[in-house]
């Protein structure tokens, strides 16, 4: 491969990461074929931060029993979690009807349910995301305006 064609290869590479950053992707997948035998294939994933929070006690205040209970809340998935509302589409996610709008719920809020607990945006339609169960909201996993994946765990509700 020339030079040239490499200079051409890295332009279309950024152009990918580009679309992939104006439209809230988080992955994009291409093959482009230059001959018979001669392609190239580019995958672009956006990676999400990712913070993994553990807390230490020290060990002459932790009973022997505590221990187990300890690592399960340090690893616990939320996806999991029998409460655990997750994301019926792939799309941006809301708190509220429309900026500066009370938000739907908070955590402590009971809810029954079929209750609208958020919003998620799709292909420029706002969709009401129900609660699945009656309960309380224990805790919230997004951050208002962010994109979400299918299946993805978006709330505790116990």
């Amino acid at each position: 491969m020339s030079k040239q064609s490499t200079d051409a290869d890295v332009a279309f590479i950024k152009a990918l990461a580009e679309i992939l950053n104006t439209n809230d992707l988080t992955e994009l997948s291409v093959k482009r074929d230059y001959a018979e035998d001669d392609s190239l294939d580019v995958r672009v994933v956006k990676q999400a931060n990712v913070v993994t929070m553990t807390q230490a006690a020290p060990v002459q205040m932790m009973a022997p029993t505590a221990a187990p209970a300890a690592a399960a809340l340090v690893n616990e998935d939320p996806a999991q979690h029998p409460g655990a509302l997750t994301s019926p589409m792939v799309g941006t996610a809301y708190m509220a009807a429309e900026p500066g709008a009370k938000p739907f719920v908070v955590i402590g809020d009971k809810v029954a349910e079929g209750d609208t607990v958020m919003i998620i945006e799709a292909m420029k339609t706002m969709n009401h995301i129900p609660a699945t169960r009656a309960g309380t909201i224990k805790r919230i996993l997004f951050e208002d305006g962010s994109a979400v994946e299918y299946g993805a765990p978006l709330m505790i509700i116990e």
